[in-house]
């Protein structure tokens, strides 16, 4: 699975990547995860991702951030604000999973 995460600058979702991370790997789920910033966004989400997920401090480029996803043919969803934090990883794996299972 290879996941986008957007977030202002590419670097505050990395608690919230970190416990993906972690729980997938307790899942024995394989998963790539990279992180960034609004601005590279739009060229990055073309790159084959199975979904791209929208951090909450973004939320007001949602509408922007979706559409260039659409575009890519790639999946798009904010990210459930308490899935946003260390502890937030189980909640982040099954929302990751639900969307891609669409």
């Amino acid at each position: 699975m290879k996941i986008l995460f957007v977030c202002s600058q590419g670097m505050s979702s990395a608690i919230a990547v970190n416990a993906l991370e972690k729980e997938a790997k307790a899942k024995g789920v394989e998963i790539e995860v990279k992180a960034v910033s609004t601005q590279q966004f739009e060229e990055e989400v073309k790159n084959g991702y199975d979904a791209a997920m929208v951090a909450p401090q973004v939320r007001h480029r949602f509408d922007t951030l979706s559409a260039q996803a659409k575009e890519a043919g790639v999946p798009c969803e904010m990210i459930q604000p308490q899935a946003y934090s260390p502890l937030g990883g189980p909640k982040l794996l099954k929302q990751i999973q639900a969307l891609i299972a669409k």
